[in-house]
């Protein structure tokens, strides 16, 4: 698709949360606050010509490699909230977006997200083919007080589950994706926690793609006030979480 007269290098889009987007308190789902960050990414990459669409002409997409959430609070049912981006960096085949969540006129949630240039076809990484010098990029302009980490994956952990991936795990790019995982690690926590609102951060890494019937396991450990988890398939990580509990 063509860039839109209306594309800014920096982009908003506002969002009223529903019920089926909330955990029984109320409150909007860490998984769908995620997917919120993300439709907003996404609608900014289609208008500025950089869509999944215009991309897969190339057999290319954008898959999700970190993340890092800071929340200060968390929205409820019928709040209209407003997420706003940017690019901060963009060379080659990795790009790192910034986002924001604000309400009544204050930020409450951070994000700062890093992502690769992924070949659909032959299902590795690669230099993006399509022009991005329209996108004005603000490397300055943190949304977070910390950036993305590696996560540590040499702690000790336990069996939490095991799991085998099923259609409704997977994404456009027939992959898991990249909320699930959160998805998967959040049920396997002590639920009460989560829903008085005492997750203060949480990191992610995207580490190996995940396909249909692939076998994992979910493995979890704690130090501190921070709770860990792999997925794992064939003794190799796939993905990795880390949770910051006020």
């Amino acid at each position: 698709m063509p860039i839109t007269e209306n594309f800014t290098s920096t982009h908003s889009e506002d969002w009223e949360i529903n019920f089926l987007q909330c955990n029984p308190n109320g409150y909007l789902r860490q998984t769908e606050l995620c997917n919120l960050l993300q439709l907003t990414a996404g609608a900014h990459s289609e208008i500025g010509g950089m869509s999944f669409t215009d991309m897969q002409v190339h057999d290319q997409a954008w898959v999700l490699s970190r993340m890092r959430v800071e929340i200060d609070e968390m929205p409820k049912w019928r709040d209209v909230v407003t997420v706003k981006t940017w690019i901060m960096d963009l060379q080659g085949s990795r790009s790192v977006r910034a986002l924001e969540m604000w309400m009544n006129g204050k930020k409450i949630i951070g994000a700062i997200t890093y992502w690769a240039v992924f070949n659909t076809k032959l299902r590795k990484p690669e230099a993006l083919a399509l022009p991005h010098e329209h996108f004005e990029k603000y490397p300055n302009r943190m949304p977070t007080k910390a950036s993305f980490v590696k996560i540590d994956l040499n702690r000790d952990t336990v069996l939490a589950g095991e799991r085998k991936v099923v259609l409704s795990d997977l994404d456009i790019v027939f992959h898991v994706n990249n909320v699930k995982y959160l998805e998967w690690c959040l049920d396997a926590i002590d639920y009460r926690p989560l829903l008085k609102q005492q997750l203060q951060s949480f990191d992610m890494n995207f580490l190996r793609e995940l396909k249909l019937e692939d076998s994992v396991t979910l493995n979890k450990g704690r130090e501190d006030k921070t709770e860990f988890f792999t997925v794992v398939k064939e003794g190799k990580p796939c993905f990795a979480l880390e949770l910051n509990w006020k």
